[in-house]
């Protein structure tokens, strides 16, 4: 480098891509205050060259994940893919079996572009009955188990059914809210990015 300085002092960024619905977009917020927001700047203090990217859009399905997939790891060529979807299909009462088979489509794409993978996992309320709401719970253990990837048992944990932590809606969580789910986040990667700090950015 021109300073004498080792280039090992300047690492190449990685990308962490959250592909997401309106739960990672910050409806309802003001800009800056959902949790991928508060993660970025949690990691730009933290060091380590991390940029994220939130291409997260309300009222995505899964589907449209599956769709979008390929397109955004060309774009982004990220180390780490964050994947928060499936809530709008479980509210839409969507056939378990399509929920399950996109997210692992979305999984699997992520890992062949040479990519680690976190799934944030999501309850839904019983509107449909005790079966489907048990039913859709178990899609993400499943999926993460069956493609090795980390699992984040519930995204919401410690918000949902708090209404001092959420807007009046009741589902999508306020800037209080996001903070609890911020923390969530970067703890289930924590292990992960340790990993990725001792392995050469590529």
């Amino acid at each position: 480098s021109l300073l004498g300085l080792p280039a090992v002092a300047d690492p190449a960024p990685r990308t962490l891509l959250v592909l997401g619905d309106s739960l990672s977009a910050g409806l309802g917020l003001a800009p800056g205050e959902g949790w991928v927001d508060l993660l970025a700047r949690r990691l730009a203090t933290e060091g380590g060259g991390w940029t994220v990217v939130n291409a997260s859009i309300s009222g995505e399905t899964t589907a449209g994940g599956v769709a979008r997939i390929d397109a955004e790891l060309a774009r982004h060529r990220p180390a780490l893919v964050l994947v928060e979807l499936g809530a709008n299909d479980g509210l839409r009462g969507q056939p378990l079996e399509a929920i399950e088979a996109n997210l692992a489509a979305i999984v699997e794409r992520s890992l062949a572009a040479g990519a680690r993978v976190v799934v944030a996992g999501m309850k839904i309320p019983t509107n449909y009955g005790p079966e489907y709401t048990a039913g859709f719970e178990a899609i993400y253990p499943r999926v993460a188990r069956r493609g090795g990837v980390t699992l984040i048992p519930f995204l919401l944990d410690g918000v949902a059914a708090r209404p001092e932590l959420n807007l009046p809606d009741g589902i999508h969580p306020n800037a209080r809210g996001y903070e609890v789910v911020a923390g969530t986040v970067a703890e289930a990667l924590e292990p992960l990015l340790e990993e990725l700090r001792a392995k050469p950015a590529a």
